[in-house]
């Protein structure tokens, strides 16, 4: 049975994917709803039967009592022991079937569906941003976001049909009911209801805003703490464990604030909620007495108004307390939608193809990029790379070397010029063609946190088992694999790495990493420091790979260490986001700038200057 329910909507079911979600809060919330929408009208229907059936049965325990006053005892089970039979057996049966229908449309259909369905697209929506868009926020506040948006928004929904529907339905049908009473009756309940209104504003008024201000803050804590987790080597090293004690409880101080602020609104609610309900008892059940000691009531009427007083009494407090948790829900979902709804400003354009890749010349025209600040990066840059050529790339600190990578691999857009591959814009292809014809080993050789398997065959996922080890071999990785053990007692290529590849020596996280390119075997192959971690003797055998590898593909290199690219096609020098220098290794020497300036400064092997001794 729980099946059918949990069945009855797929989260995962395709949609249309947009660039620029909708910023509204109610809007972002109907997007997600679609595939929900047959079910929330069905569960709003039962809802509404569920309070007439309360209502129900309020009135008829008011007939009961009428019933049992109106006769003897043997008389009225005469007359009405059917009667009372068929409310009993509806009572026993049919009214908990209603209920059962209604609660498993809510906890079971939608809930456990429509957060999944929230979670999975919003993870989507994220991923898709640019790699400056992450670089721009704590990866722990968006991912605290993506969490905890699909669980408010649920807990909107949830409100909305198990509290507010209710109770608009109960309050209808108690006014209804006080009317078929006595007319008069339901003249209290109305000016009760005015004023709880009212209540109901000024809380309402307050807690969204409140409610944001304390997601924001928990999200800002989570951001500040997972930072400190992320870099606890960098915390041990450098001795800073009070130091970030202090960051963070400054973050967690804050949190508390907004949140005993929160809290307040709610005191105030809760006091006020209950002088309402008492004005509320003894207006209706003593104008109700009035009325009955006048001859204009019956017993049956007193008893039906005073249950119905008590009842809405105590759930009064809990739709206070529901449709502040409704805005409250929404006050998270609110903060979540600033990292949900961001607009995907990097993207494919419009009828983009994939990269029709023919021999791999790579030009550069024109370029210029400066990350919006107008200095630094890349200045007016244009050069050619030919096909299979390798080139060597090198300069100090802040040349624009990282840059001219991350242009070719777009993770920025250029801001001047363009960049061309095989005569190819790259702006007018798609991201992941582009992608899966580059394979890049960075100077950071982070890794997932998942099996060494796992990540090599990030390179190419279909790769088989024996192009796997091959690869693994060849990046003289495969030897230290096997003597690998995770603390859950996985070995070999089986054992999990940790995050970042946290449990792998520096030049280990390298060869995985190397692994991971040469099983990819793109045409086009960019290096950034890929042996700066190992030692000097697994160096010199990654080398003599790296030139294997190299064969028949267009290379570009970004070293620090000189003697790594000397036997490059042509080397270029970088300075202020220019080519200051190109040609060979002898020809660069014997000209007698830049290059033999460093060649002649470096010491091991390392770019150095007066003023900047490590390169970018």
């Amino acid at each position: 049975m729980f099946r059918f329910f949990e069945n009855l909507v797929d989260p995962y079911v395709g949609y249309t994917e947009t660039d620029a979600p909708p910023r509204r809060l109610f809007a972002f919330l109907w997007d997600y709803s679609q595939p929900f929408k047959k079910l929330y009208a069905l569960t709003a229907v039962m809802s509404v039967v569920v309070a007439a059936i309360e209502i129900g049965l309020i009135w008829y325990m008011g007939r009961i009592v009428d019933l049992m006053g109106g006769g003897e005892p043997a008389a009225v089970l005469a007359d009405h022991g059917v009667e009372l039979i068929l409310a009993a057996l509806f009572i026993l049966i049919l009214r908990p079937l209603i209920q059962g229908l209604d609660v498993a449309l809510l906890n079971n259909a939608i809930l456990p569906n429509f957060g999944t369905l929230i979670r999975w697209r919003a993870h989507k929506q994220v991923l898709r941003q640019s790699v400056g868009w992450f670089e721009n926020d704590f990866a722990g506040r968006i991912a605290n976001r993506i969490m905890q948006t699909p669980t408010s928004g649920g807990e909107a929904v949830f409100q909305i049909f198990d509290a507010i529907t209710f109770s608009l339905a109960y309050l209808i049908g108690a006014a209804v009911l006080l009317t078929g009473a006595d007319p008069r009756l339901v003249l209290p309940l109305l000016a009760w209801f005015a004023l709880y209104a009212l209540l109901l504003r000024w809380t309402i008024g307050r807690v969204g805003p409140a409610s944001k201000a304390s997601a924001d803050a928990r999200s800002a804590t989570t951001g500040r703490v997972v930072d400190s987790y992320t870099n606890i080597h960098s915390v041990k090293l450098f001795a800073h464990h009070e130091r970030e004690i202090d960051y963070a409880r400054e973050s967690i101080e804050n949190t508390r604030r907004t949140f005993a602020a929160e809290m307040r609104i709610f005191t105030v609610m809760d006091v006020a909620l209950t002088a309402l309900n008492g004005l509320l008892i003894v207006a209706v059940v003593g104008w109700a007495i009035w009325l009955w000691s006048a001859g204009s009531a019956s017993v049956g009427v007193v008893a039906a108004a005073t249950a119905l007083t008590l009842r809405l009494n105590a759930m009064t407090g809990w739709i206070m307390w529901a449709v502040s948790s409704f805005f409250r829900s929404l006050g998270v979902v609110a903060e979540g939608m600033e990292t949900i709804t961001d607009p995907i400003t990097l993207t494919d354009t419009p009828g983009a193809k994939p990269l029709a890749f023919e021999k791999g010349e790579i030009t550069f025209d024109g370029v210029s990029h400066h990350y919006g600040r107008g200095a630094g990066g890349l200045d007016r840059i244009s050069l050619t790379i030919h096909p299979g050529e390798k080139v060597g790339l090198i300069g100090r600190s802040g040349a624009g070397k990282s840059t001219l990578v991350k242009l070719l691999l777009r993770f920025y857009d250029v801001e001047g010029g363009r960049i061309l591959i095989d005569g190819q814009d790259i702006r007018g292809v798609t991201q992941d063609s582009l992608r899966h014809q580059i394979g890049m080993v960075q100077q950071d050789s982070s890794l997932l946190h998942r099996s060494v398997r796992d990540n090599i065959l990030y390179g190419r996922p279909d790769a088989a088992e024996d192009e796997m080890l091959t690869a693994a071999k060849r990046a003289e990785a495969h030897d230290f694999i096997l003597d690998l053990e995770d603390p859950q007692g996985r070995k070999g290529y089986d054992a999990h790495v940790g995050e970042r590849g946290v449990k792998l020596s520096g030049g280990q996280r390298q060869r995985v990493t190397l692994a991971r390119v040469i099983l990819k075997d793109a045409p086009i192959l960019v290096l950034d420091e890929a042996t700066s971690a190992l030692d000097s003797e697994v160096e010199a055998a990654i080398q003599k790979t790296l030139y294997g590898v190299m064969e028949g593909k267009t290379v570009i290199a970004i070293a620090h260490r000189l003697s790594t690219i000397a036997q490059m096609d042509r080397i270029l020098v970088l300075e202020d986001g220019r080519v200051a220098e190109e040609g060979t290794h002898d020809d660069l020497l014997a000209r007698g700038g830049l290059y033999a300036g460093f060649w002649a400064r470096q010491s091991g092997g390392f770019i150095g200057t007066e003023e900047t001794e490590a390169a970018e």
